[in-house]
């Protein structure tokens, strides 16, 4: 299984990219993960969020298989513990299937990456800056990952 983050924003610093490569690194092969950056769609005064949002949408969309099973975080998704990750983490290995995380931009996913998503996870009810996103979900899945493997990295 892979699991594939997909965030619309690049050219973070580079605090950003060695603590997400720090948990990314010390996941296994059967549970990859990997970064797909999308930039964000050009913002300009004549037009809306909802514009920006729809180009980014579009992208995020064009980087996902039918097959993978897809988690777009959203405030409005259920929130999860780290027990109830790792056994997210166990029924998707189950499964067979590629997993997606979108990440939406500073407006959000659009409606149709809402729709496109087989579940909804809600990392906090607080606005989380956009590069802390990614080390949060790299560190959370690898916590996760731990418990199902008994390793001591997470301690209850």
């Amino acid at each position: 299984m892979k699991i594939k983050i997909v965030a619309i924003g690049n050219k973070m610093p580079s605090w950003v990219e060695a603590a997400y490569i720090n948990y990314a690194q010390r996941l296994p092969k059967d549970c990859a993960l990997e970064l797909l950056e999308i930039p964000m769609a050009k913002r300009s005064k004549s037009q809306q969020p909802d514009v920006w949002k729809e180009k980014e949408g579009q992208q995020i969309l064009q980087s996902i298989l039918p097959s993978d099973w897809v988690v777009a975080l959203d405030v409005n998704g259920k929130s999860w513990s780290t027990q109830e990750l790792s056994e997210q983490i166990e029924r998707w290995q189950q499964m067979g299937n590629d997993i997606v995380l979108m990440v939406g931009g500073p407006d959000g996913l659009s409606e149709k990456c809402l729709q496109r998503a087989n579940t909804k996870w809600s990392l906090s009810a607080l606005t989380l800056p956009h590069p802390m996103v990614r080390i949060i979900l790299a560190e959370a899945i690898y916590r996760a990952w731990s418990v199902t493997v008994n390793h001591p990295y997470h301690r209850e």
